[in-house]
């Protein structure tokens, strides 16, 4: 019996494959025959693989048997598709001319805040956000989030830079600043996704952006205290 089911044609899927079937290999016919129950929790292809493992030690399999397999690796194969498209669907931004919508400030300010004026900036405008929508104890904790990311980065460069033999780190592209800054805004559009999820806004007004990211720009020129060497346009000033 041979079950199919679709596979991608990259290389690294290719050999995925080749390595999870040398493993289901070295596997008893009891531990195989696991992979084929009712509620499964292993993957399609796993499935589809561990059938004709068993197929090959001699296991004869019935119509009836057949085709239940084929169903449980095409329900697999839905489901997978499914939460493939709600991921996507939550990394969307649902930004809309909808006048109904509620207005915040965009994912795309927020994130760009956090690279190049510092998590915290880009944290501030997040939680503003939050306590538009009334979550007032998230929208804290955010903040609270980035007070603390902002103090492991002042003193996380820092130490880099001490642990260099010369002080200096070469090559702009490994810089702390940059790894930092980076680091941020990837946190900053994971954490909008898991706060504001799929709701449909508009664009609020830049007012309070454009307050916040001038002062952020005015500390970062005074290097108040030396307390922001850390961010991302700073370093391009050295």
């Amino acid at each position: 019996m041979t079950i199919y089911i679709q596979n991608g044609h990259f290389l690294p899927i290719f050999f995925s494959i080749m390595v999870q079937k040398k493993v289901l290999q070295k596997l008893t016919i009891p531990e195989l025959e696991s992979y084929l129950r009712e509620g499964s929790r292993f993957t399609p292809e796993a499935i589809r693989m561990a059938a004709e493992i068993l197929e090959d030690r001699g296991r004869i399999f019935a119509e009836e048997e057949k085709f239940r397999i084929r169903e449980l690796i095409r329900l697999k194969k839905e489901a997978q598709e499914y939460k493939r498209l709600e991921q996507e669907e939550l990394q969307k931004d649902h930004i809309t001319d909808d006048p109904d919508a509620v207005r915040l400030y965009p994912r795309e300010l927020v994130t760009l805040f956090g690279l190049f004026f510092g998590f915290i900036s880009g944290a501030v405008l997040l939680a503003l956000n939050l306590f538009r929508l009334k979550r007032y104890k998230e929208g804290v904790g955010i903040i609270f989030f980035g007070i603390a990311y902002s103090v492991i980065q002042y003193f996380g460069i820092r130490l880099m830079y001490e642990t260099t033999a010369d002080d200096t780190i070469t090559g702009y592209r490994w810089s702390p600043e940059f790894l930092f800054a980076l680091l941020g805004f990837v946190l900053l559009f994971f954490l909008w996704i898991e706060t504001i999820k799929k709701l449909p806004y508009r664009a609020a007004s830049p007012v309070v952006p454009v307050i916040i990211g001038l002062t952020a720009a005015f500390l970062m020129y005074i290097n108040y205290n030396g307390l922001l060497p850390s961010y991302l346009l700073v370093s391009f000033a050295r």
